[in-house]
């Protein structure tokens, strides 16, 4: 049983509540979350902004808040990076920094309260959204593909492609004669498997991560007034963690496969 909101059918119970608040706002032939694709791509915007405008704010005198805030991120970043890639590369930086605010903030699109962008929407006909990008397993993978197309770029450019593609059979198992015919595709499935495990964990770990949360608050939206208040808060504080935590392992993960990925085995 359902009853009328705004011209269309409302949750009338929890399964249906929700049901609803797990479905994505989709395309018209149901192959694209087009949630997920303006949300992510709204607040990749807002990160670039930020960073240009506290690019353009600059001092080498006394920094602003903004300026103090974006250089904490980034030495958190180049510690990260610097620890962990010891190769030299003028991409891998921006990169990181780029992938852990731009995770942050699809994260943190968590805090909204359940039915704030839902209902607002609703004066504009839009009867579904998922307001968090990285609780959508197709995002996630996504992100994990583009991960594993730069393992792939960085091995080739490190070690060409003949080096690269002789690895593939010669690692990790070396041999010699006619032993290296033999492990040769032996060798080759495990690099295989070894480099597509690789972006599948980084995206279930980011993804079950976020659902979870996700799930958690949407359970909690169904309590009484005061049960939000008394369950919210605590797990909202808890879900700063996770969320910065999701994001930080996400990019130093990225950042030691790449690294894996310039090294001779």
């Amino acid at each position: 049983m359902t009853t009328e909101h705004g011209g269309h059918a409302a949750p009338a119970n929890a399964t249906e509540y929700i049901q609803h608040h797990l479905s994505h706002l989709q395309s018209a032939d149901g192959m694209f979350n087009l949630d997920t694709f303006w949300i992510s791509a709204i607040l990749g915007f807002v990160f670039l902004g930020v960073f240009y405008m506290a690019a353009r704010r600059a001092t080498a005198g006394v920094p602003g808040k903004l300026q103090n805030f974006v250089e904490w991120i980034m030495e958190l970043v180049n510690d990260t990076v610097n620890s962990a890639f010891h190769a030299k590369s003028n991409v891998i930086a921006p990169l990181a920094i780029t992938i852990f605010v731009w995770v942050w903030l699809m994260n943190a699109m968590d805090f909204l309260p359940v039915d704030l962008l839902p209902r607002v929407l609703e004066f504009f006909g839009v009867y579904k959204l998922r307001v968090v990008p990285t609780a959508d397993v197709n995002h996630t993978f996504g992100m994990s593909f583009a991960v594993l197309l730069c393992i792939i770029g960085f091995s080739i450019k490190a070690k060409g492609v003949g080096g690269y593609t002789k690895e593939l059979f010669t690692a990790p198992f070396h041999a010699h004669g006619i032993a290296a015919v033999f492990l040769a595709p032996v060798n080759f499935v495990f690099q295989m498997l070894e480099l597509l495990a690789k972006p599948i964990s980084l995206s279930l770990r980011l993804f079950g991560n976020m659902y979870a949360g996700e799930l958690i608050f949407i359970l909690i939206a169904l309590l009484p007034w005061w049960a939000q208040w008394l369950l919210g808060g605590p797990w909202a504080i808890f879900h700063i963690l996770i969320v910065t935590l999701q994001a930080f392992v996400f990019m130093a993960l990225t950042v030691v496969y790449l690294s894996l990925a310039v090294e001779k085995h």
